[in-house]
Parts: structure tokens; C-alpha cells; sequence
């Protein structure tokens, strides 16, 4: 397959602004940019999907800018429903240094901040050379814009577009950068930097825009929607990034593996015909937590968050560390245990059951477990002895329910 044809078999272009970009991504030798705002100092999964064509792209012999918006950060991309809350320069920056070693460390590639070069333009600069290039009507009518008319939108999220514009027309002027690639909420900016670079220097720029990653139930991954999975393994562990890939919908599975891994045509319709006869081995949902983990925390952890997984429900869970164990479940319910008490007593003050009575039904109904020790008499005291490294309790309630206890 061309580039282009592996692109869209993949499900990585949604939208392109001219039929002639196809022909140029085949022959390789354009510069191109993808940018994201420091809202954040760790990348999320979202982020991963659309910088991952990057490397893509660069395979096919294209060159590469990662854009960290330290300028438009300040401003905020317009939401489709509420205004973003701002966040200070110390905040930015902090972000922005973040994301930097990010990028460079997972992507290799080489990382601008727009902030560089719009720190300097005073405002009557920004509008006589700027502003006067979009007309109002224009810009009302993009989606991100009109989605906002009903309940307002401020004048700084207005002049986000001319600021991503003004960043896509200094990247080709310094750097002979005619492409830039986003997630498909961002065409409406993409578009708005082709069309100055035409009416400013008379000169021809492109713009793809590929679908956003979302979970089941077509939400994207984010910060603001409340389901991020960070790429810093200091803030979603390994072993969380592997139980949500080999736990995730098998509708899914197909489709993350075309967009977040580099596997052939070939490997991935084999892993289908898996997935379909035998979903229960979950072999296509392991290869993508192995490619992924690997990529981002390198071999080690990969193999890392596996023994913990298959130690963690079994009873080679005394093999584990209380830090291991800690780190890796520090998403579920958690609380701090008093030493010597009773079973029931601890169900109820850690809302574990609802009450004493559900307690001692769940105790006698084998539904208790402690560090995958069934627990069956309702006068068992909790000690040190039951705790792994004296510190840790896993609970679980049922089959799915768990709970992370810590001795004081």
C-alpha cells in the first residue's frame, strides 16, 4: 500500500483540504507540524494517537515539528459548551517543559514553543497584520465557534484561530512547513491557516485532520473529559494502562490496533480472526497493551505490569511488594486500616458493605477475600499477619469489586 492507502485503511484521515496532498504524502519530502497546548505536564493517550502519525510520516520519508503552544495555552481552544478555565504563565511554562521532554523522549523529534514568536507582536501589529485577513463571518461560521454563539464566547477564545493561523503561516515562512496534521476538532484552525497563508504570501499550504480516539461510548480521552490515561507512568502506571487495554471492549479492539501500533495489515487481520474465534484469550488486546506499554515505559515495564497482573488475583500476590502493589492499584478505592479488627467492623467503616448484616452475609456467602484469602468466619481480627510486607490488604468483594487497604 502507498502511505496514503495505509493512512485511510487505518482509519487515520478523516478529512484532507486538497486531493493533491495524496500524491504529495506518497513522495515523501514535506514538513509538517502537530501541536498540542500545555494544559497539562504529561500528555494523555489522545495525545498519542495523533502524535504517533508523526512517526508515520517520518517512516515515509516527511519531516516532522512538534508544536507545544505556549502561546495559545495562555488563551485556550474555544470547548463546544463552556468557556476553558485559564491557567496561570507559571502554569503554562511548567506544562510546556513537561510536555517538551515528553515529546522529544517518546517521539524524537523537534519541539517549538509558538510562544517564541508571538511574545513580541503588540496588538495594533497583531490586527493590522493579522486580523485583517478574517472576516467575522468566516470565523462565526466555523463549528467550534458557532457551537458557542448561543452562550457566549469571549473575544480571546475568538482570536484562538488567528493565533493557530499565525503559527501555521510562521512555520512556513522559517521553515518551509506546508502541512499541518490534528485531531478532527481542529479543522476548523487548520483551515483558517491555509487560507492566511494564501491571502498573506499568495502561497498554497495543506491541512489533514485524522478522528480522535474515544472510549465505548464515543468519548475522547482528555483532561477535561475526566478519562485521561497519562503517558507518564508516575501519573497512570504501566499495569493501569495494561488492565484498560486487555480489558477494553472487543468492538474496540480492531480499531485501536490499527490506530496506536505499527503492526502490518497482515498481523492485524490475523489478530481479528483471533479475536473472533477465541475472544476469550484476549491475544489481540495483549499484543496492543505490549505494543503500546513498551513504546511509552519501555520492555521492562511491559513485562513488569504483566507479572503484576497475573500475580495480583492469585496467590502469587505475596511475590509482590507493598510499593508494587500500592503504585499499581492506587486508582481503585483505598484507606488506611487500624491493626486488630474485626472483619466485619472493617467492611462497614470502609463502606466496603453497607452494613453489618451485608457484611456478615458476604463473610458467609465466601464473597470476602483478603490478599486472595477467602475470609469465612465473621469473628476473623485483620492483623499485621494477613497484611503482604505487614502494610497491604487487597479486598475483594465478589468477582470484580476491590479495595486497597493500608496499615496505619
Amino acid at each position: 500500500m502507498t502511505v496514503y492507502e495505509d493512512l485511510k485503511w487505518r482509519g487515520l484521515i478523516q478529512d484532507i483540504s486538497s486531493e493533491d496532498l495524496i500524491e504529495k504524502l506518497n513522495a515523501g519530502g514535506l514538513t509538517f507540524y502537530i501541536g498540542t497546548d500545555p494544559t497539562a505536564d504529561s500528555m494523555h493517550i489522545g495525545h498519542y494517537s495523533s502524535f504517533l502519525i508523526s512517526k508515520r510520516l517520518a517512516k515515509a520519508g516527511h519531516h516532522p515539528i512538534l508544536l507545544v503552544g505556549g502561546a495559545t495555552g495562555l488563551i485556550g481552544d474555544p470547548k463546544p459548551t463552556s468557556e476553558r478555565p485559564m491557567i496561570t504563565k507559571e502554569e503554562v511554562a511548567h506544562n510546556f517543559e513537561g510536555l517538551k521532554k515528553q515529546a522529544e523522549n517518546i517521539f524524537g523529534f523537534e519541539v517549538v514553543n509558538n510562544y517564541d514568536w508571538t511574545k513580541d507582536i503588540n496588538v495594533i501589529d497583531f490586527l493590522r497584520d493579522y486580523g485583517k485577513f478574517f472576516n467575522i463571518n468566516y470565523m462565526l461560521a466555523k463549528d467550534k465557534v458557532k457551537s458557542r454563539i448561543e452562550t457566549g464566547i469571549t473575544y480571546a477564545e475568538f482570536s484562538y484561530m488567528i493565533l493557530q493561523a499565525l503559527d501555521f503561516l510562521h512555520l512556513y515562512e522559517t521553515r518551509g512547513c506546508t502541512l499541518q496534521v490534528a485531531g478532527s476538532d481542529q479543522w476548523g484552525n487548520i483551515t483558517s491557516g491555509i487560507e492566511l497563508i494564501r491571502k498573506k504570501i499568495g502561497e498554497e499550504a495543506y491541512g489533514m485532520v485524522m478522528p480522535l480516539i474515544t472510549d465505548s461510548h464515543g468519548v475522547k480521552f482528555g483532561k477535561t473529559e475526566g478519562n485521561a490515561l497519562w503517558l507518564d507512568k508516575n501519573k497512570t502506571s504501566s499495569y493501569a494502562l495494561y488492565q484498560f487495554f486487555v480489558n477494553l471492549e472487543d468492538c474496540m479492539i480492531i480499531d485501536y490496533l490499527k490506530k496506536l501500533t505499527f503492526l502490518s495489515k497482515e498481523e492485524i487481520l490475523d489478530y481479528e480472526k483471533k479475536n473472533q474465534e477465541h475472544p476469550e484469550l484476549r491475544e489481540a488486546h495483549k499484543r496492543l497493551a505490549e505494543e503500546i506499554i513498551t513504546d511509552l515505559h519501555g520492555k521492562d515495564a511491559y513485562l513488569h505490569a504483566c507479572k503484576i497482573s497475573e500475580s495480583l488475583f492469585s496467590d502469587k500476590i505475596w511475590e509482590l511488594s507493598s510499593e508494587d502493589i500500592i503504585a499499581s492499584l492506587k486508582d481503585i478505592p483505598n484507606f488506611l486500616v487500624e491493626e486488630d479488627m474485626n472483619i466485619v467492623d472493617v467492611l462497614v467503616n470502609h463502606q466496603i458493605c453497607s452494613s453489618k448484616r451485608e457484611a456478615r452475609e458476604m463473610v458467609a456467602g465466601n464473597a470476602i477475600s483478603v490478599n486472595n484469602k477467602k475470609i469465612t468466619d465473621e469473628q476473623y481480627t485483620l492483623g499485621k499477619k494477613d497484611a503482604i510486607d505487614g502494610k497491604v490488604f487487597l479486598f475483594r468483594k465478589g468477582k470484580k469489586n476491590y479495595y486497597l487497604g493500608i496499615c496505619k
